[in-house]
């Protein structure tokens, strides 16, 4: 919450400096901040367990700076790849590319380190899903200060549209599915159920994708969060059942 409160202070300080000094060099503090805001306090609370991290705090940084980096530019090249060989990217194509893309970084650490914490793969798969979100939406900022021609109130609902919203998309989707992975990786759940949230994402990300419906937005949001919720939940719950008694 601090982190959620402190972020928006800050961006609105940076804000009311910039118009205020009429200064454009602002502007890239103001694309971090409001990009990068609500995704880290999402991590955080993703994170958080009872007796502590239910993840190491240095290697969630780790995934959510190189998931990020990597989950963009894969997905970037298939998308334009798959664009310039169809002439059309279906709704579908680009759940299918971005999901998957956004798993890259957590299924290299499984297949290079096995965890000990089999619960902890929630919150690998949402600071995989946060660094993502926070470098798409700061391009969304950037080309939406193009397309208005420097119109701030356009990057303003940008960045706000998309940052409140990250936490039931981007966000609930990888984790989910990330935590998914680090229960087949750890024997706890078949490939099926694996697959199942996989697809399950992809099917979420298309429909949110698609359609221009509130309702329907909503149904997704509400779906997405609630799954997020019951995985972070049961994270904590295996972490504390199974941390030594103080």
């Amino acid at each position: 919450m601090l982190a959620l409160v402190g972020g928006v202070l800050a961006y609105i300080a940076v804000l009311e400096v910039m118009l205020a000094t009429d200064n454009p060099n602002f502007f890239p503090s103001l694309l971090l901040i409001g990009s990068v805001t609500v995704p880290s306090a999402a991590l955080l609370f993703a994170s958080g367990g009872r007796r502590g991290p239910i993840a190491p705090v240095g290697a969630l940084v780790l995934v959510a700076i190189v998931g990020g980096v990597v989950g963009t530019l894969t997905a970037g090249v298939l998308e334009y790849d798959t664009l310039r060989g169809l002439s059309f990217l279906p709704m579908l194509a680009v759940g299918l590319i971005e999901e998957g893309a956004k798993l890259i970084v957590p299924a290299a650490l499984l297949l290079l380190y096995r965890p000990a914490r089999g619960w902890a793969g929630v919150a690998v798969g949402v600071a995989s899903a946060t660094g993502f979100a926070t470098l798409e939406t700061m391009g969304y900022g950037f080309v939406s200060l193009l397309a208005s021609r420097g119109d701030l109130a356009a990057v303003d609902a940008t960045l706000l549209l998309r940052g409140l919203l990250s936490p039931a998309c981007h966000i609930a989707w990888t984790g989910v599915t990330a935590a998914m992975l680090w229960r087949w990786r750890n024997g706890v759940a078949p490939f099926t159920h694996l697959l199942g949230a996989y697809l399950a994402a992809v099917v979420l990300h298309a429909v949110w994708d698609a359609t221009a419906s509130v309702t329907l937005h909503l149904g997704v949001a509400v779906v997405s969060t609630a799954a997020l919720l019951w995985f972070i939940h049961a994270a904590r719950r295996a972490g504390s059942l199974t941390a030594p008694a103080a």
